[in-house]
Parts: structure tokens; C-alpha cells; sequence
């Protein structure tokens, strides 16, 4: 049996961008509260299949692979900190996740998907 893929109306893709957006936002404010990260990610996985299909479904798979290897990267880093090489680990990390966020931020703001 397969799903039918209904597509939002253009206010529901509105508030579906407003959340994309949001989630940026919590992602940038994770370096001040990290909690803020997680409940991007819940938000990321709880309102995806709404996306699917749509150009925001780019932003959201951008999103979830940007929490989870960016915390793989800093769990690296952690782990590798006592020999230096985390400090460089963590600090391109750092460079990395900022780079995602600004780049999906603009993509979001100029109505563009993501490429990968």
C-alpha cells in the first residue's frame, strides 16, 4: 500500500517555512544554550513528512544531517581533545555547522532548496 503525498496549501507551506526558519535560529543559539539544537531536531523529525515533496523537505534533510554530524564531530572532538587534535576537531566543527546554518539560512530566505 503506498502513501499519498498530499501538498500543503500555501499557508500551510508559510508556517512550514516559519519552522525551517525557527529551527536555524535554534541551531545558531545552540552555542549559547545547547538545548536549543535538540529541540531543532525534534521539531525537524516530528513536522518532516509535512515537507515531503516540497522544496522545504531540502531544508529539513540539511537540518537533520547538520545536528547529527555535527554532534558526531563534537563527540570526535571531545574524545580527541587530550592529544590537541580535538581542539582543531572542535574548532573546524564549529566553522562547519555556522557555514550550514548561514548557507541554508539565505537558501531559506531566498525561497531556494538545498542542493547537496
Amino acid at each position: 500500500m503506498s502513501e499519498e503525498i498530499i501538498m500543503p496549501s500555501e499557508e500551510q507551506m508559510k508556517s512550514l517555512r516559519n519552522l525551517a526558519q525557527i529551527v536555524y535560529i535554534l541551531y545558531a543559539l545552540s552555542y549559547f544554550a545547547g538545548i536549543s539544537a535538540i529541540v531543532g531536531i525534534i521539531i525537524n523529525y516530528v513536522k518532516k513528512d509535512d515537507v515531503a515533496g516540497t522544496w522545504l523537505e531540502s531544508h529539513f534533510r540539511w537540518q537533520i544531517r547538520t545536528f547529527w554530524f555535527g554532534l558526531l564531530w563534537a563527540m570526535i572532538g571531545a574524545a580527541t581533545f587530550v592529544i590537541l587534535i580535538g581542539m582543531a576537531i572542535l574548532f573546524a566543527n564549529f566553522c562547519w555547522i555556522i557555514y550550514r546554518i548561514v548557507k541554508g539560512w539565505l537558501n531559506l530566505n531566498d525561497n531556494k532548496p538545498m542542493t547537496f
